[in-house]
This record gives C-alpha cells, sequence and structure tokens, in this order.
C-alpha cells in the first residue's frame, strides 16, 4: 500500500513496470556510452563502478518526482546519496516511461504510440474518439530570449505548453501529444501532426471535440462534430431551447476527455511544471502513459 500512495501505482503493475524497463534502460544506456567513447566497449559488460541507487529504487525515484515533484536535494536525503544520483536517475527513467505509449483496453500486449496508431486502432475496433487539448504553466522562459511571448496563453495569461488528449468514448487515454507553446491554438497544433489526413485516410473514423477544433468539423462534417453555432439574439424560445438541449447533449458526450484531463492532473508535475521546458514532453507522455495504464483497465 505505501508503493502505491508514493508511487500512484498499484504493486502489481508496478512489478511488471520494473521487469520490463530494464532491457529498453540497457540499450538506452549502451548506446549513449557508444557515442561518447566513440567505440565499442572493451569491457566486459557489467564490469566498472555500480549505481549508488540500484533499477528498481531508480524506477521508485522517478515516479515518486513525477508524481509529487519533490525537489531533487529532498529525495537525495531519503535514500542517502547525492542530489545528482537523483537528477541522473530521473533522467534515464522519464524517457523510458514516455517511449512506453499507451495502453489499450483489452489487450495488454498492445500500445499505442502515434495518432496514425490511434486512428488505425479506433477503425478497426469501432471506436469514437474524443479530442481535446489541455496546458500546463511552465517557468517564464528568461528576459531577452527569442520567442519568449509565444509561451503566454491568450487564455490564462500566464507561460504555459500546451498538449492534446485523444480518449475513447469511455474517457480511457489513448495518445497525448501535439506539443506546443502556450500561444498556439489547439487546431493548428493537431493539423500539424496530420489529423487532416489521418480522417481522410480512415473515413469510418468519428471524434467529439470541442469549439477549439470547429475548423476541422468543418472540414469533415460526418466524421467531427463540434458544438452547435451559438444563435443569433432574435432566435425564437423554440430554437434557443433547441440550441441548448443539442449543445448539452454534445458537452455530455464529450466530458470524458475532460475527466482524463483531470486524471492527469492528479500528478503535481502536471499541475504546474517547475523542471525545464525541454523535460516538459517527456514528462507528459510518461504521465499519460502510467494513467493508461490504469484507465484501460475500466
Amino acid at each position: 500500500m505505501g508503493k502505491r500512495i508514493f508511487t500512484g501505482i498499484q504493486p502489481r503493475r508496478l512489478g511488471k513496470l520494473i521487469a520490463d524497463l530494464p532491457g529498453a534502460w540497457t540499450a538506452a544506456e549502451e548506446s549513449r556510452l557508444r557515442e561518447r567513447r566513440g567505440h565499442e566497449r572493451m569491457r566486459a559488460p557489467g564490469a566498472g563502478p555500480d549505481h549508488d541507487l540500484p533499477f528498481v529504487d531508480r524506477v521508485i525515484v522517478a515516479l515518486v518526482y513525477l508524481r509529487f515533484q519533490l525537489p531533487h536535494a529532498a529525495l537525495a536525503v531519503l535514500y542517502g546519496v547525492d542530489r545528482s544520483t537523483i537528477t541522473r536517475a530521473v533522467g534515464e527513467i522519464r524517457p523510458l516511461l514516455a517511449a512506453r505509449g499507451f495502453a489499450v483496453p483489452g489487450e495488454a500486449d498492445v500500445r499505442l504510440r502515434t495518432l496514425a496508431d490511434v486512428f488505425a486502432y479506433a477503425a478497426a475496433h469501432g471506436v469514437e474518439l474524443r479530442l481535446d487539448g489541455t496546458e500546463v504553466q511552465v517557468r517564464r522562459p528568461r528576459a531577452g530570449k527569442p520567442g519568449r511571448r509565444a509561451f503566454v496563453s491568450g487564455k490564462k495569461k500566464q507561460n504555459t505548453k500546451k498538449a492534446t488528449v485523444v480518449t475513447d468514448q469511455q474517457g480511457r487515454t489513448l495518445w497525448a501529444g501535439a506539443f506546443r507553446p502556450g500561444r498556439m491554438h489547439d487546431q493548428t497544433a493537431v493539423r500539424t501532426e496530420g489529423i487532416a489526413d489521418l480522417f481522410t485516410q480512415f473515413p469510418q473514423v468519428k471524434a467529439k471535440v470541442d469549439a477549439g477544433y470547429r475548423g476541422v468539423a468543418k472540414e469533415f462534417p460526418d466524421q467531427v462534430q463540434a458544438p452547435p453555432l451559438k444563435p443569433k439574439k432574435d432566435v425564437s424560445p423554440e430554437g434557443a431551447a433547441a440550441y441548448e438541449a443539442e449543445r448539452h447533449q454534445q458537452s455530455s458526450e464529450r466530458i470524458c476527455v475532460e475527466h482524463a484531463n483531470a486524471e492527469h492532473k492528479q500528478w503535481r508535475t502536471l499541475q504546474r511544471f517547475l523542471g525545464q521546458r525541454q523535460d516538459f514532453d517527456d514528462t507528459f507522455l510518461a504521465v499519460a502513459g502510467l494513467v493508461s495504464d490504469r484507465a484501460a483497465d475500466r
């Protein structure tokens, strides 16, 4: 129970996660060392000094950091190691978690990693998608840095980074990505991911979106449903009532993706991200992938 409180993951799933990651970590570490020395290793694997933290502890440290965003120095005190050891552990494990992809309900061996994977899965299983953008406050870029204003969100009036989340009709996370500075519009982000081509390639795939994706809905009216347009002021009472009923129905069917965003933000790092902005994408992917593991069991 204690581990679940700190990591946010059930012991059974945590054990499977720890069993699955060493192979990917070994490959990444060997690649890094080969690039640094410029040639193949000359000593047998396992030679040299040991890590101050065993692999299991490195995974748990990374999960605790993602869950609570504790300072590395505080985690170092808890484990009796130097702060740089914690920083290295988080830096090693976070990309591995981000690269895992997203769980598929009922198919334990299948994981979705790209938006094209999601559309293929939705077409094969008759899944109706939900799309929504979410944003997280990040540190303000230093004064004088080019592109500094690009992170200022027009909605929140803060420095943010945005992500697009895709779920099924039950709110289970299938994909997250299209990361961009807070000033960029939601629709622009998904278009850069090739969403128009994917709707063309998979005409049977349908999705519900909010008003921020109205342009996509106009381009694919038979596949994408956005909220109805607000009627003019001189509309009849019957027309206003019909609009409210349609808007409420569409909102009720789309609210599950908002619940998925709320699940992600139960992790402290996605409530307000205090790390370096270049680490935000991997952090969001790691958390969303872990959340998708739990959601796939619903």
